[in-house]
């Protein structure tokens, strides 16, 4: 039982040094805060920490439960969740229900997801909370790195999942990335919280589920979830230095902004690394695209830009709803939407 204890305050030191370093500034003068919490280890640990962070102060944290319809165990769940959060005077809970008529029948996990976070978003978009708290841990970072690598994503994929991050306008918080899997479960124990484990976490059909289950493989080899997060920070790392790098390319290069049209000196554009230019360019195209439309596919977009900086004389192309053509006698990259 010492073990255990000594776990949990091992738990909540990481935790709070988390919350200090990756959140501080933006929660200042915030009055509430929302967490999603399924029931499990990880969301249950998130929940009971961020109660104990935010003692003594007047922020309030709503607990949102969403009920999938998709498991007949998910409403006595969901009132579990309510029961065992009963303990926290400063969290108020909430169960959300995706309705759909029918079950759907493909890609289950991913529509689930969509529907969660919409639910959640509307929840909090009726309150004015901006800040959303996520249990994603280490062993999550390690399963998103090689998900995303037999995916063949580029850098800024192995990057992975950040602690903050603005979604338009609601801000995903994730203070649980240098903490495992075992770190949640043993805080759990020690507060003495009845956790659920959700029975999709073990079924083998699904990707994400098989490739947690070769972890223990790859562990044997030196490729811990520890060591795969380590190298999905560093990625970030180098993320956020070509990102920089990028920005002042764009300024330095752009002519003409609007919401049809974005126009840069080619000359100028031209002169900057493969992976520089890639990304100014990228960062232009989702300027005339809509927020709520997914990125431009990388093959297709680093295609086009090969075909930018190759010798051959570039023929008008279209991207992603976004017309691209050079004007040789002014020397400008002209990027327009298509109407």
């Amino acid at each position: 039982m010492k073990q255990v204890k000594g776990a949990s305050v091992g738990f909540m030191d990481a935790f709070c040094a988390s919350m200090d370093k990756n959140f501080a500034p933006s929660l200042k003068g915030v009055r509430a805060i929302a967490v999603g919490i399924s029931g499990g280890a990880d969301s249950f640990a998130l929940c009971f920490a961020l109660s104990e962070y935010f003692s003594g102060t007047d922020v309030v944290i709503y607990a949102m439960t969403v009920d999938h319809n998709l498991r007949v165990e998910a409403a006595d769940e969901a009132k579990h969740v309510s029961k065992v959060l009963d303990r926290l005077a400063n969290v108020e809970h909430v169960t959300l229900k995706w309705e759909h008529e029918e079950r759907p029948s493909a890609r289950i996990q991913e529509e689930a997801r969509h529907a969660r976070y919409d639910l959640m978003r509307g929840f909090m978009a009726d309150r004015s909370v901006t800040h959303l708290f996520l249990g994603h841990h280490m062993n999550d970072q390690a399963e998103t790195f090689l998900f995303r690598l037999a995916k063949g994503s580029g850098l800024d994929g192995l990057a992975c999942m950040p602690f903050m991050q603005d979604m338009d306008g609601v801000y995903f918080c994730r203070p649980m990335l240098t903490l495992s899997k075992q770190n949640a479960i043993d805080f759990c124990i020690a507060r003495g919280v009845e956790y659920i484990d959700d029975p999709s976490n073990d079924d083998d059909k699904y990707a994400r589920v098989r490739l947690r289950q070769s972890m223990d493989v790859l562990a044997q080899e030196g490729l811990t979830p520890e060591r795969l997060s380590h190298v999905a920070m560093r990625m970030s790392r180098a993320r956020l230095a070509l990102d920089r790098i990028a920005g002042k390319s764009y300024k330095e290069s752009l002519i003409l902004i609007n919401s049809k049209r974005v126009v840069f000196n080619f000359n100028l554009l031209i002169l900057n690394d493969e992976e520089v230019f890639y990304r100014v360019v990228e960062k232009a195209v989702s300027e005339l695209r809509e927020k709520k439309q997914y990125g431009v596919r990388m093959k297709k977009l680093e295609r086009l830009c090969r075909d930018l900086k190759g010798d051959e004389l570039f023929r008008k192309q279209t991207l992603g709803g976004v017309v691209f053509e050079v004007d040789q006698e002014r020397n400008e990259l002209i990027l327009t939407k298509e109407d």
